[in-house]
Parts: C-alpha cells; structure tokens; sequence
C-alpha cells in the first residue's frame, strides 16, 4: 500500500477517540517552570554549599564537623562584672561549670608562658562531652543580669586583642553587642566606640547595654549607626585596639534556621558580595588603629575565602593603597591554653579556627590578629 499523504494521516487522527489519541491543545498539561518545581530550602541549599567547599578543604574532618552544625550547640555563661559577681559565680559553680579562662591560664598549658589575652574576663562553660545547658539569668536587685549566654568560642577574639589599662578601643561591627559587652567586663577600656551599619542591630545592642551595665558604665561607650566601609570617613590613627567582627555566611544559621537566612534566593547578590564587604571593613580597622595597633578581624564560618583570604588580601591593600606595613601575629598558643575546652583546626595560613565537634559543639569562629607598624 502507499504510504499515506501527510494531510490524510492528519484526517485520521482527527477521527480517533479522546481517550486514545493527544489531547487537543486546550487541555494539554503545561508546565509552569517558575511556579510549579519545589524550591530547595535555604538551609538544603547551605548545606549543600558547605558538603562541595568543606569537603574539599577539611576532608576527613568535615563529616563530623557537619553533623555538629546540625545538632544543638554549647553555650557559655559570660559573668556580669557589674552584677553580683560572687553570687553569680556561686550559683554557675554550683551547676558543674568551670570558667574556662582561670583554668586555661592557671593549668599546665598555662604554666608554658603568659599568653597576651584581655583580663577580667570570666566565663563559664560545661566539660567536654557534657551537654548541660544554662538557665537565663536573672536580674539582681537594680535590674542588672547576671551572666550572658553566648557561644565560648566567640569570646576568643576578644581575648585575643589583649585590651590594657587605658586604651581607646573600637568595635567597628557591633551589633548585636556579645563581644562589646565582653570587651567591656575587661574594665581597662578608656573609651570604647561602637559602630554598625544596622539600625535595628544598633537597637539590640542598645537594649544589651541596658540590661547589664549601669548607667555610669554605659557612660564609657559611644554607640553609633555607620558604615564602615567608608574609608574617607573612617577615624584614623587614633585607637589602641580595633575589634572587626564582620558579616559572613553565620554557617550554623544558615543550614539551622530559616528567618534571615543568607542563602535565600532574593539574598544571592548580598552573598556574592560579602568577600569585597568584609576586606573593606578590615581594611576600615586597619585605618583606624593607630601605628603599633592591634587588630583582631574575626568570623563564624568555615569558609577560607570569608576568612584567611580576607585577611591577605586586606594586608595588601593596605600596603599598596596606603603605604601602610601590617604583621600578621603567632596566636598559636591559643590552640594551647584552651584544647580542653575547644576543637582547633591546625592548618589555617593566618588565624586561627574553632572546629564545631559534639563533645564540644562551640563555633565555627575564626580569628586573626595584626599589628600595625611603627
């Protein structure tokens, strides 16, 4: 039989039933790509970030580090030097916990030399493996709390700056205000300047000040809502100490929770910039300390780019742009003075990095620390 002419084949499929034949266009199924496929979660997509950089970079490492992002993690109790501080302390020792910055400095890896770390800092933690966790604290008879609950491992760059009897000390991103009230429990700081791009952070830190300082302390604090990145208007030459924590990928917000999570679709250009944002803000710090200077610049992700490139790369541009000489300082002793109570990572170039593990699931928090030259 000859074949059938296009136009007749076309006939014959008019002819067929519904049910056998394609459906007339009208009731065709079409796909709605923008509307119909499932999004991936911003925690998933996270996660699924850190499981390709991670485990490139810490190998054998990431599978614990990971399973510690997603579990509950460990906090430590930052004593209220303003409060009743024997009380305070009587009723944390009476849960098992231990100040970690007396034993660190009074045990045997103390013993190996004085490590240049702020004073009067008093915090508390639970043993390793121990999983305890804090009541909130509560306020004495003039409405001042007596301890702040906060990840241990961020305390270390504030230890690390070394604040001394009657220094002018920034913090150039303050908000939400965990470190700035540490940095305060130090009581050596003459003047200490606070500054965030963040009005509704600032309004935080605001209501922290207030609910542990005394109106006469917080006296000593000048808080302000900037951007640091400006370096025409950045004070230069002019503090002792500079403190730069700055924005980053916060990685166990980010594969935990949900609200304010940087890996949402509408935040992908915000992401993409962070590496020019944080280098700007350290390089602002940098400006700001005067010649002989400490600089502590500090994160809490994992990410080399976010931290040890950050650093080199500010160093850099500080030299080329500025003529300005900056020395990365040895803060291994750190690793040292607190592995009974922290997992450091060993490999980082510059800096050091608390490793998140379940018998002591504090950070991820890097520091570094840089001095300016004479």
């Amino acid at each position: 039989m000859a074949a059938l002419s296009a136009r007749a084949a076309r006939g014959l499929l008019r002819r067929v039933p519904l049910g056998l034949g394609s459906a007339p266009r009208r009731c065709r199924y079409k796909e709605k790509w923008a509307t119909t496929l499932p999004r991936v979660p911003a925690t998933q997509q996270a996660l699924q970030l850190f499981d390709m950089n991670y485990g490139m970079q810490f190998g054998p490492l990431w599978p614990s580090a990971r399973v510690s992002l997603l579990s509950e993690p460990k906090y430590g109790a930052l004593v209220n030097s303003f409060s009743r501080v024997h009380d305070v302390v009587h009723d944390l020792q009476d849960l098992r916990a231990a100040d970690f910055v007396y034993a660190a400095q009074n045990g045997p890896a103390g013993g190996q030399g004085p490590a240049p770390l702020s004073p009067n800092i008093q915090c508390y933690t639970f043993p390793k493996g121990d999983i305890s966790r804090f009541p909130p604290a509560r306020p004495d008879t003039v409405g001042i709390l007596g301890y702040y609950l906060m990840d241990a491992a961020s305390l270390l760059p504030v230890l690390a700056l070394n604040v001394q009897p009657g220094h002018l000390v920034l913090d150039l991103c303050a908000a939400p205000g965990g470190k700035t009230l540490a940095l305060l429990q130090t009581g050596c700081c003459r003047h200490l300047t606070a500054k965030d791009i963040s009005v509704s952070r600032i309004k935080r830190l605001h209501g922290i000040l207030h609910s542990y300082l005394p109106k006469a302390a917080r006296n000593n604090v000048s808080v302000s809502v900037e951007d640091g990145r400006n370096w025409e208007q950045v004070e230069r030459d002019v503090f002792d100490r500079v403190l730069v924590d700055v924005p980053c990928t916060t990685d166990r917000h980010s594969v935990m929770e949900h609200d304010n999570n940087l890996f949402t679709r509408v935040r992908k250009k915000e992401r993409e910039q962070l590496p020019m944002l944080q280098m700007q803000l350290l390089v602002a710090g940098i400006l700001a300390a005067k010649p002989g200077g400490e600089v502590v610049y500090s994160t809490c992700t994992l990410s080399q780019l976010q931290n040890e490139y950050i650093v080199e790369s500010a160093i850099k541009v500080a030299e080329t742009q500025f003529s300005i000489g900056v020395h990365v300082e040895d803060l291994s002793c750190f690793r040292r003075l607190f592995q009974d109570t922290f997992s450091f990572y060993a490999e980082c170039r510059v800096g050091e990095l608390v490793l998140p593990h379940l018998t002591a699931n504090f950070g991820p928090t890097y520091f570094c620390k840089l001095r300016r030259a004479q």
